[in-house]
């Protein structure tokens, strides 16, 4: 899920970051100044990636307690009968 955001993010990083290399070396400004668009839209990709880990976790955290309060109040109930 993310790992695929945060691989392609690497991806486009160090591609933008050798366009934007290469345009300095040569002097081409439209290379440089997309190799950094590119390097800037992988570190974001990157990063959205990792929000998608955090969320999924702290989903799962809430789910798992929600269910446990579930549980623990069925079993409250069920001793009190």
């Amino acid at each position: 899920m993310s790992l695929k955001d945060q691989v392609k993010g690497t991806a486009d990083e160090f591609s933008g970051k050798a366009k934007e290399t290469a345009g300095k070396v040569t002097g081409d400004k439209q290379t440089e100044a997309k190799g950094k668009a590119e390097n800037l839209a992988g570190k974001a990709e990157q990063a959205f990636g990792s929000a998608k880990d955090k969320a999924a976790e702290l989903t799962g955290t809430i789910a798992d307690k929600a269910k446990s309060s579930l549980d623990e109040g069925t079993d409250n109930v069920k001793d009190s009968e």
